[in-house]
């Protein structure tokens, strides 16, 4: 190996460590680029799913914009200090006559000793959109 070769993997090691030490952070970079690979995503979904997962994102930026969109296993989902909170999966993925909204355990909203930690769902009503704000809300306080 040349040493130009070294020096070539050395920049590149720095940059991806730079990189996510950068989304970790929660940088105003790695925030943007996180966000676009969500739109990303949620626009190449099938109809319902497209729709369900604009709506989400939308309320989640109003509800909660500190958190940072960001792909988890391949799917749209909000981080706070580089945690998911919570995620979005099509009733594509899996193949499923639904898809999930749901929370990880970073999420505060225990409610005594059983509480939900994911929804299914078929579509988002101003019922539904109110009852996920307020969710959101609560995870992230």
């Amino acid at each position: 190996m040349t040493e130009r070769t070294r020096s070539a993997k050395r920049t590149t090691k720095t940059t991806a460590t730079a990189k996510k030490a950068a989304a970790r952070l929660g940088s105003p970079a790695a925030k943007a680029d996180g966000e676009s690979a969500v739109l990303a995503k949620i626009a190449a979904m099938p109809g319902p799913d497209r729709a369900i997962g604009e709506r989400l994102h939308a309320i989640i930026k109003a509800s909660a914009p500190g958190l940072s969109p960001k792909l988890w296993y391949g799917m749209p989902a909000y981080a706070k200090d580089g945690k998911v909170v919570c995620f979005f999966q099509s009733a594509q993925r899996f193949k499923t006559r639904y898809a999930t909204f749901g929370f990880m355990h970073e999420a505060n909203l225990d409610e005594g000793a059983m509480w939900p930690t994911a929804f299914a769902l078929t579509e988002l009503t101003a019922a539904e959109e109110t009852r996920i704000g307020v969710l959101v809300k609560k995870a992230v306080t």
